[in-house]
């Protein structure tokens, strides 16, 4: 809890800790609704899952007849604890290798997320983890990638910038399969000259694992960058739609008053988040915890505390 604290300080004290003031002990009228509609789009929640927030607590007011605005923060928080759900587990158990494939934008976190979900896999769950650097297109990235996989101590699958990420990702599958690892996480490019040729070129990567291992990939996770707000939903939608994405790792929390976007992946995109970047430490990818996250966005104890 005290993790979820600290990282989502900067959303509480802009947003969520104006509403919870906002809801002193004043008469519930007009400009209650209006208040509150204008800081949960300003949280990027989002204009629809606003909305359908502010419709459920208009339900619940007249019928249970309330009258004070120090009754809403209760029944906000369970609506918008209501529209998120506990990530299911990675589907990397049960088989000899599985694989994640890991997309996102360029400048999203996404090279960082992978290293340090190598690190909590490895660490945590106690998996053999091996890392395949498939966005050959920047030089930055795979010496980025192979920086941090000596950090976290996690073997990188490289090749020369520019050369071909399906070879690089068949050479790391066909490499993670014989020697006995549990899971290949592969970096994927973030952006091609247009966005036909990133998403063919991320079924392309898909189909030369699914060549090695059977039903791979097994798990295709986006990284969204947490300060982009709204337009990283967007973002979403067009990988959605191309990728077959199955859950969310969202970054830089720790970063942004932005915090509400997280509400528009469940409600927008039905997706689950499976894990938050609050800072950037290699330890600082947490597992999302529903609670955890709707309490901290609103929990006014002292922020040096906890």
């Amino acid at each position: 809890m005290a993790v979820f604290r600290r990282g989502l300080s900067k959303t509480r004290q802009s947003f969520f800790g104006r509403i919870a003031q906002m809801l002193g002990n004043t008469e519930i009228d007009e400009d209650t609704w209006e208040d509150m509609e204008t800081l949960l789009i300003q949280a990027d929640v989002g204009f629809d899952t606003t909305v359908k927030v502010i419709d459920a607590l208009q339900d619940r007011v007249r019928g249970e007849g309330m009258t004070k605005t120090s009754q809403l923060q209760g029944a906000l928080k369970e609506n918008l604890a209501g529209l998120l759900e506990f990530p299911p587990a990675l589907d990397i158990s049960g088989r000899e290798l599985s694989i994640v494939l890991v997309v996102g934008v360029n400048g999203s976190g996404k090279t960082t997320s992978i290293a340090k979900l190598a690190h909590r896999l490895q660490n945590l769950s106690r998996r053999k983890v091996m890392i395949a650097a498939g966005d050959t297109f920047r030089a930055a990235a795979i010496e980025q990638l192979q920086t941090w996989g000596k950090r976290v101590d996690v073997p990188v699958i490289a090749n020369r910038p520019g050369s071909d990420p399906g070879a690089v990702v068949y050479d790391a599958t066909v490499a993670a399969k014989s020697r006995g690892y549990d899971v290949l996480l592969i970096d994927t490019a973030g952006r091609l000259q247009n966005n036909y040729n990133l998403m063919r070129e991320l079924t392309k990567i898909s189909e030369v694992s699914g060549k090695v291992v059977t039903g791979a990939p097994h798990e295709v996770l986006l990284v969204l960058d947490g300060t982009t707000g709204q337009n990283a939903i967007e973002q979403a939608k067009s990988f959605q739609e191309s990728s077959g994405v199955s859950g969310v790792i969202v970054t830089k929390l720790d970063s942004t008053a932005k915090g509400g976007m997280v509400f528009s992946i469940f409600h927008d995109l039905g997706l689950p988040v499976h894990y938050l970047g609050l800072g950037e430490g290699v330890d600082d990818l947490v597992l999302f915890t529903p609670e955890f996250f709707v309490e901290s966005l609103f929990d006014d104890e002292d922020d040096e505390t906890g």
